[in-house]
């Protein structure tokens, strides 16, 4: 069962809030108590005969304020950490999605430009350029097919025609099979070159493709 985003961190939070609450509360609590155990009171001056009356006094109203700042403090905290942790929960569930395939996922996330605004932008970012990686190798990979394709149907093509005539002459079956598989061999290696050019690794130079025209139609 997928346990909810930041469920573990919302706790930490919430008790977090709710100890700092206690904790303050407590320090003021102790700080009455011994202006009342010196019979002092900010405006007020009377005299205490006996500690444990004054404890059992102090006790009951002590508890219930204590009482009230934990359950204050832990509802408090659990609501305050909910809104501090919803921009994460949108992360991660962007993250899930994105991980399940769906590149076109975007956070998107709008408000203040703080550090959540920060990172879902980050993520948008980084799975743009993921996408648009995939779509290229995508693309690259059904043109290759489809380059690779016409030497291999022109090879077919020769070997059948071969077949179905018994007079066909071998020396220029071989020598059209060399040249249509030269040009898939020069054909293999340009995508090659062409699956690095992203590195950086070849040299630009200019091109006449005019030159490039007049073979691939003389071709």
């Amino acid at each position: 069962m997928a346990r909810e985003p930041g469920l573990s961190v919302r706790v930490k939070l919430a008790a977090s809030y709710a100890a700092f609450l206690m904790l303050a509360g407590a320090v003021l609590l102790v700080a009455g108590y011994l202006s009342l155990s010196r019979g002092f009171h900010p405006g007020v001056r009377f005299t205490v005969y006996s500690h444990g009356a004054l404890v059992r006094s102090f006790a009951p109203t002590a508890a219930l304020v204590m009482g009230f700042l934990l359950a204050f403090g832990l509802l408090g905290g659990w609501i305050l950490a909910g809104r501090m942790l919803a921009p994460l929960s949108r992360i991660s569930e962007a993250t899930r999605r994105v991980a399940r395939g769906s590149l076109s996922h975007r956070i998107d996330m709008e408000g203040a430009n703080d550090e959540f605004r920060e990172l879902a932008d980050s993520f948008d970012a980084m799975v743009e350029r993921l996408e648009a990686h995939v779509m290229e190798q995508q693309r690259f990979a059904a043109n290759a097919s489809h380059e690779l394709r016409t030497p291999l149907a022109i090879t077919q093509t020769l070997l059948d025609v071969a077949r179905q005539d018994p007079d066909t002459d071998t020396n220029d079956l071989v020598h059209r099979l060399q040249l249509v598989n030269a040009r898939a061999i020069s054909l293999t290696e340009a995508l090659l070159v062409l699956s690095r050019a992203d590195q950086r690794s070849v040299t630009r130079e200019p091109v006449d493709l005019s030159l490039a025209v007049d073979q691939a139609v003389e071709t």
